[in-house]
């Protein structure tokens, strides 16, 4: 493996963050296939991809002689980042001793997430193929990008099954400022007045979390240490279609309104079941929200990404936001009204939207580590993650079936390794499904499949709710 000092980076004030020791965060991308894995065919695509050419996926992490932080170029060897398991993955079983394929699949990325870091002798990305189980694991260091451009560089890589001479489709919001055209002048100048308002309490409660706020214990609650803990996942598998019936019955209602509800209304069933009396009525958790602060590329020719000097290019790397999104415990669930709980979302997620506070937390994330340097700010994001309950995160994915090297993906999901919360749950939609892959410390939520049966049955409940509301509106 040739290296090149001429052509030598600086890494980024988020990469310096995300490659602490005590931040390592290692994204895994679970790619389900509905055939036979032919590792060499995957191998020859993706030495000859955008992925493999990019920069970051070429270039080592290095220090240099003054001790600063740099990505070196490299000649890629891509035998080192493919790791191939022939037989069977061994793991628990979830019940009546019948170990499914997916079990094994969860089970290995839940032992990959605590503590299996990558080497740092090679670029920070492998392929793990669970050949038995028709599935690859793309692990991914988080400082090498952030969920939408990682997304973005592994869709170049893939073709649309029903027509593999094109690139895959996302679907993005419209352009900016389309929804304000003809708003009144008014009804501008106040909702200028509530965008600065919430912008100051949001950063004032952001503070606050890092100072000393925090959540009051409850059967959910992880805290400091807890990121070394023994992992469970299990998957919760929605159907945006349903999701789509939804959020028509409330106006203005998104995708993620839908999931906010859902969320809320499953983890209330889930601390009922487990500590029934022992929560009031509306008694909060906080989760922490990793915010893209940038559009999806959509159509844009992804393969542009690699070019660290085109305007694409600029484009690349980690523009990420905190939002903390503030959960009230329903005690009766969604038995007497189960739409309840999208009016609450959409009413939290709309002030969240209209704030800058995801903005705000990026630009003051990126002054701290120019002044402290990347320990300090660590420890300060550290601070915010063992104040609060969950992390949850969302990405959108392809919205036809695709591709890999001729091989038929039948599903796509991610999760990161663990931080020091108890639960972290990380939706990906892809070809009119979203999976939530629900990561837990096993020894405080030894059920996660329990709580990832009461999110499937949440948005049933609310989709049997709207169909009746449309039908009384007709």
């Amino acid at each position: 493996m040739g290296l090149s000092q001429e052509t030598d980076e600086p890494l980024s004030p988020s990469g310096r963050m995300f490659l602490r020791p005590e931040f390592d965060q290692i994204i895994h991308c679970v790619i389900g296939f509905d055939c036979e894995i032919d590792v060499e065919a995957i191998k020859l695509e993706m030495g000859k991809s955008a992925m493999v050419q990019h920069p970051r996926f070429s270039s080592l992490f290095i220090r240099d002689r003054h001790g600063r932080e740099r990505w070196r170029k490299v000649q890629v060897d891509i035998d080192r980042h493919f790791i191939v398991h022939e037989g069977p993955i061994v793991g628990d079983s979830v019940s009546d001793n019948i170990i499914t394929d997916e079990d094994s699949v969860n089970n290995y990325i839940a032992d990959l997430s605590v503590s299996s870091p990558l080497d740092t002798d090679k670029p920070l990305w492998e392929y793990h193929f669970l050949k038995a189980h028709k599935c690859a694991v793309l692990r991914l260091h988080h400082s090498l990008g952030d969920g939408i451009s990682l997304m973005s560089l592994f869709l170049a890589c893939c073709r649309r099954y029903d027509d593999p001479s094109q690139l895959p489709t996302i679907l993005t919001a419209g352009p900016p400022g389309e929804r304000s055209k003809g708003l009144n002048p008014w009804k501008g100048l106040w909702k200028l007045a509530m965008a600065a308002w919430l912008t100051v309490l949001y950063v004032f409660e952001l503070g606050m979390r890092i100072l000393f706020l925090k959540d009051k214990k409850t059967i959910l609650s992880g805290g400091n240490g807890v990121e070394l803990w023994p992992r469970k996942i299990a998957t919760a598998k929605l159907i945006l279609e349903d999701m789509k019936v939804v959020k028509k019955s409330i106006a203005n209602s998104t995708i993620n309104d839908v999931l906010m509800a859902v969320i809320s209304s499953g983890l209330s069933k889930y601390l009922k079941l487990r500590s029934p009396n022992a929560l009031p009525e509306g008694h909060r958790i906080t989760g922490v929200a990793f915010v893209n602060l940038r559009k999806q590329p959509g159509q844009l020719e992804l393969s542009q990404l690699m070019k660290s000097k085109s305007k694409s290019g600029s484009w690349w790397g980690n523009k990420i936001g905190i939002v903390l999104l503030p959960f009230g415990y329903q005690v009766g669930g969604t038995t007497t009204d189960p739409l309840q709980s999208l009016r609450w979302a959409k009413a939290m997620v709309d002030k969240k939207k209209l704030s800058l506070e995801s903005l705000f937390s990026h630009k003051f994330g990126v002054l701290f580590m120019s002044c402290f340097g990347p320990k300090v700010a660590t420890s300060v994001i550290r601070r915010v993650i063992n104040n609060t309950t969950f992390t949850i995160s969302n990405v959108v994915g392809p919205q036809e079936v695709v591709t890999l090297a001729g091989h038929k993906i039948a599903y796509i999901r991610v999760n990161i390794s663990s931080f020091s919360h108890a639960i972290s749950m990380h939706m990906v939609s892809y070809a009119g499904k979203a999976d939530i892959q629900i990561l837990a410390a096993k020894d405080i939520i030894p059920d996660p499949q329990v709580l990832a049966s009461y999110f499937e049955s949440s948005l049933q409940e609310m989709k049997k709710a709207a169909i009746d509301q449309i039908r009384i509106r007709e």
